[in-house]
């Protein structure tokens, strides 16, 4: 299925993985970030006393 790379198939394989490593780690960075956006929003509308 893999179309035939030659002699550069060690560098395109890898700069392949190096891209879905780094679009990974940016998932998982902003999704920890919304989680403490989220946690630290819940605590303000806690502390202000609004429900709404």
């Amino acid at each position: 299925m893999m179309p035939e790379l030659g002699k550069y198939e060690i560098e395109v394989l890898s700069s392949y993985a190096v891209s879905i490593v780094i679009i990974v780690a940016l998932v998982a960075i902003s999704i920890l970030r919304s989680r403490k956006a989220r946690a630290l929003l819940d605590d303000v509308e806690k502390r202000s006393g609004r429900n709404g």
